[in-house]
């Protein structure tokens, strides 16, 4: 091909056909190796999604709770859009367990990252929203934390304290 300079847009048409050739020529090419054009013409956003949980907490650990305070499956969760969090176990040793579910025996929740610590919250007509009856083998049990501002959130590490029982680390499902 012979380009002759025929005046000062001549450049400018040489250039807009080689650039549109060569976007035309990578779409066909992706087209031809099965990708989809849409992939070839903005990249993915990055996704911050896991498929990895966490366990709630090491097998020692679990041993530890099941000697010492006998209970299992300690678990936290943000619960009612995130304005309470539920903590849950299971009884193994009602005995051990009695003290879990002592109302007089103050009970919260500690948020290192937030720098919170949450309490059981008490209604007028309910009472604490606690279960304060006699622990029996077997059976779950819970007790609710208020979180107004929604402080904590769901993948935080927490501690739950109830008297001498410790519960750390466990993350807020």
């Amino acid at each position: 091909m012979n380009y002759k300079h025929s005046g000062p847009c001549a450049g400018l048409t040489i250039l807009a056909t080689i650039l549109s050739g060569t976007i035309i020529g990578g779409r066909a090419w992706a087209q031809a190796a099965g990708t989809p054009l849409a992939a070839t013409t903005s990249p993915a956003p990055p996704s911050n999604a896991t498929h990895y949980h966490p366990s709630h907490f090491p097998k020692k650990a679990g041993e530890y709770y099941d000697l010492i305070w006998g209970v299992d499956s300690l678990s936290v969760k943000a619960v009612e859009s995130g304005e309470l969090i539920r903590f849950s176990y299971r009884v193994l040793n009602p005995d051990k367990a009695r003290v879990l579910n002592d109302k007089k025996i103050e009970a919260f929740l500690d948020s290192p990252k937030a720098n919170a610590r949450l309490v059981i919250p008490s209604l007028e007509k309910v009472g604490q929203l606690r279960q304060v009856n006699t622990p029996e083998a077997g059976r779950l049990y819970w007790m609710a934390f208020s979180n107004p501002r929604r402080t904590v959130k769901r993948g935080d590490h927490v501690s739950v304290v109830i008297g001498q029982f410790h519960a750390d680390g466990l993350v807020v499902e």
